[in-house]
């Protein structure tokens, strides 16, 4: 009896499940802009069905229909979205919006999407939480990266898997923007062009990048100035002892328009380096950005740009002590002299972009740079170099330096630039024409006294220690044109996705007429077992096209250096191979990002260089290879809820062939470890803290005036702490919605808190016996900064 009413039940289920009624549902999912939104989580929990979008956000799932059906749409970065469906039948359509957190409140992660190209955006909100050094602050959040390197922190210049600052490459909405070329010390350096308040997307990569990006060796920056909303309304005052800054930006319906000036003076900070005297640095920055959209069709933007730098130095003396405790040094300078310096750059650049359909657009951009450059000096010293515990003198001498160096340049650029957008394809071309004229005129030179001898001693003639003329005109034309498309397409299942990036891009120089020609391509792989990883690998050829220090080559002619400019000389090439991995993750509700790059660069037709501080001086011919490889490792994410931080290690190591020996690239770093970390007080919002960390590899050094791969010394670890902790004094929030004033901080920064010595360059004396002594350089000390920012 009871397995005859066992199998009556299981009669009646089966009849059930085998006349319940399905139904299909399909639609599509896309953001506010109406654009198809990739990669969503489609789920209905009751009946444990998921599936994901495709990448033109489309969607089908197959239910049971019941008398109501919970369907959830998802995907970081989105506020979650859920639907409920009454008694479905048949075929269902359902389309969702999702829209963005933009709460004031909220933070977003950096990288929860899922990077499928070389290129990572990095969040701008991140900006304002770094204490900065430099007042560079995409510049400094650029250097906490994996991967790139700064033992300099008065410099926004840093170095990329073993690549000079040369190597790096920079645009601002589409266009190449350029850095004076002078400027040989931090101390020199102004405010960068990039404006922090305009910026509204920042996309880095370290290797890999696609074409658009030009011809450079090592990285790309990529800046995208913002848009504000109609009847928006933006402004901020910020000031401290490292000078002020002042922004405001609104938009009318069809208007944006921002303005920013920056001062910044880092006399505070220089008064902490062993050379004491009179410093008067001033940097002075306007910019503007104005875009106008007079109707569905036309876009207009212009970007104008004043930079002014002036650093004068009268120097008074210095005392450098250095060495172990058993062999302490002390070297000590009295001054005579001065240094006057001056860098004003013009920048300006003009966008109109037609667009022919919703997803196609047509772009003419022009740009003009202008800069004029000095650099003025007459510095007598004299010197005394000794043991700390004992009053014999090592070296003891007279030197006299002086330099008038002139530099005038401009360059003009026009684009035109093709996009389309269909389907599954970001199509991108342009051809690019660009102008280029120099004039230089430099007069350097260094006399030396040592124990009563002019060096280098011969016993017959006056010679100089070193010695440098050169007066040089270049006008020169570069053609450049690239094509490339982003195809985005999966497996036959749907359950795999790939992104493939590849194009081409040709290069013309009418000064040594080269052509070159550089295929990249990077295919990225999110599998079907794990939809939250992706694995990427990219390979192309990239070229270091000549522009001006690379063509100065040298003869040196009755103890005089001169200077022509190398017809000869040959792009340098770098063939990159890079295989990556990430991995989004949570953690206690938490969510987190690992990365990994491994990489190797094949060098050819190298210009040999050295670094003098930030003055990078090449030999002018094309006479190495070698390689550069490495391991980026990097976890970012909310180590603490609702803010960003991230840990980063690389590993790096670097060789050149040359005259038959196998040397160390200038800028071989065998290992860095940067940590950027927030934190917040977990009962209030009032008080935050932004704790900056960089522990590296020093970097190797030559001695002057000896050949390239000889005098081989490594500096020593670069170290450094910068802390900085904010309290807010006013929130909005907490006050009537109408009010102007939004909030008001007060930040205290402790820069370089544990008053490290830093070394970036060394100073190098010779003795009659020609025995050089090499006198590190150190970096600014321990400084406290204060901070006040206005928001409206």
């Amino acid at each position: 009896m009871r397995r005859l009413q066992l199998l009556s039940v299981m009669l009646l289920f089966g009849l059930q499940t085998a006349f319940a009624q399905h139904f299909v549902l399909r639609g599509k999912v896309v953001d506010e802009d109406r654009n198809a939104l990739e990669f969503v989580t489609v789920a209905v929990a009751s009946q444990g069905k998921v599936t994901m979008t495709t990448l033109r956000g489309e969607y089908k799932l197959n239910l049971e229909s019941a008398d109501s059906v919970v369907v959830k749409f998802s995907l970081i970065g989105y506020r979650a979205k859920t639907r409920v469906l009454r008694r479905p039948q048949g075929n269902q359509t359902l389309q969702v919006v999702l829209q963005q957190h933009n709460s004031l409140d909220e933070v977003v992660v950096e990288g929860q999407r899922k990077q499928t190209t070389q290129s990572q955006e990095l969040k701008t909100k991140d900006i304002r939480q770094l204490p900065t050094v430099s007042g560079n602050a995409v510049e400094e959040l650029i250097q906490t990266q994996p991967g790139v390197s700064s033992h300099d922190e008065l410099s926004s210049q840093y170095n990329v898997r073993g690549g000079s600052f040369n190597e790096n490459v920079v645009f601002i909405n589409g266009l190449e923007i350029y850095r004076p070329f002078l400027v040989r010390s931090g101390q020199q350096e102004g405010l960068s062009v990039i404006n922090p308040y305009m910026v509204d997307q920042i996309h880095f990569s370290t290797g890999g990048y696609g074409v658009k990006y030009g011809d450079q060796m090592s990285s790309a920056l990529d800046i995208t100035y913002k848009t504000l909303k109609p009847r928006q309304f933006e402004a901020s005052f910020v000031g401290s002892l490292l000078g002020a800054d002042a922004y405001i930006g609104f938009a009318t319906k069809s208007l944006t328009w921002l303005n920013s000036i920056r001062y910044k003076t880092n006399r505070y900070l220089l008064g902490s380096l062993d050379s004491k005297g009179e410093y008067k640095p001033n940097h002075f920055d306007y910019q503007t950005y104005l875009r106008y959209t007079p109707n569905k069709h036309w876009e207009i933007s212009v970007i104008g740009n004043i930079n002014d730098s002036r650093y004068t130095f009268i120097p008074k003396s210095r005392s450098t002590t250095y060495g172990t405790a058993d062999n302490a040094l002390n070297f000590k300078v009295y001054f005579n002299g001065k240094e006057k310096d001056l860098f004003t750059t013009y920048f300006g650049s003009i966008d109109i972009t037609r667009l022919l359909t919703k997803n196609t657009k047509l772009s003419l951009l022009a740009s003009a740079y202008s800069t004029h450059e000095q650099e003025t000096y007459d510095i007598e010293g004299q010197y005394w170099l000794n043991q700390a515990n004992n009053t014999d003198n090592l070296a003891v001498g007279t030197y006299f330096e002086h330099s008038r160096d002139y530099l005038n340049a401009h360059v003009e650029t026009v684009k035109l630039m093709f996009r389309h957008k269909p389907a599954k394809h970001d199509l991108e071309a342009a051809l690019l024409y660009k102008r280029e004229h120099i004039d230089e005129n430099y007069n350097e030179y260094e006399m030396r006294d040592s124990a009563g001898y002019i060096i280098p001693h011969t016993g017959k003639d006056l010679h100089m220690i070193y010695a440098l003329k050169s007066k040089q005109t270049l006008n020169t034309g570069r053609t450049e044109a690239y094509l490339q498309d982003i195809y985005r397409f999966t497996n036959a299942s749907q359950t795999s996705f790939f992104t493939l990036s590849y194009g081409v891009r040709m290069s013309h120089w009418d000064f040594n007429k080269e052509t070159i020609v550089s295929p990249r391509l990077s295919l990225a792989y999110t599998p079907s077992f794990s939809t939250n990883s992706v694995f990427r690998i990219t390979t192309g050829m990239y070229y270091q096209a000549p522009f001006y220090k690379e063509l100065r080559d040298t003869v040196l002619t009755d103890g005089v250096t001169r200077v022509n400019l190398n017809k000869k000389i040959k792009s340098q090439r770098s063939i990159h191979l890079i295989l990556g991995y990430e991995h989004n993750f949570m953690i206690n509700r938490q969510k987190y990002k690992f990365s990994a790059e491994a990489y190797y660069k094949a060098l050819s037709n190298l210009v040999p260089y050295t670094v003098d501080n930030m003055k990078v001086v090449y030999t002018g011919k094309n006479q190495g290879n070698g390689h550069v490889m490495g391991l980026d490792f990097k976890l970012y994410g909310e180590f603490v809820p609702g803010t960003d931080s991230w840990i980063s290690l690389s590993l790096m190591d670097t060789r050149m062939r040359l005259n038959g020996k196998s040397v160390l690239l200038p800028t071989d770093q065998r290992y860095a470890v940067n940590l950027f970390f927030t934190d917040y007080f977990p009962t209030t919002d009032r008080w935050k803290a932004s704790l900056k960390l960089v522990f590296a590899d020093g970097l190797p050094f030559f001695a002057p005036h000896r050949e390239f791969n000889e005098s081989i010394f490594r500096a020593s670890a670069y170290k450094r702490v910068d802390l900085g902790v904010s309290y807010r004094l006013y929130n909005h929030e907490a006050r009537s919605k109408k009010s102007i004033l939004k909030n008001v901080w007060l930040s205290i920064e402790g820069l370089n808190l544990f008053g490290v010595n830093n070394v970036n360059s060394y100073y190098w004396i010779t003795d009659i016996s020609n025995i050089q002594y090499a006198i590190p350089n150190f970096l600014t000390g321990r400084r406290f900064n204060t901070k006040i920012r206005f928001d409206f």
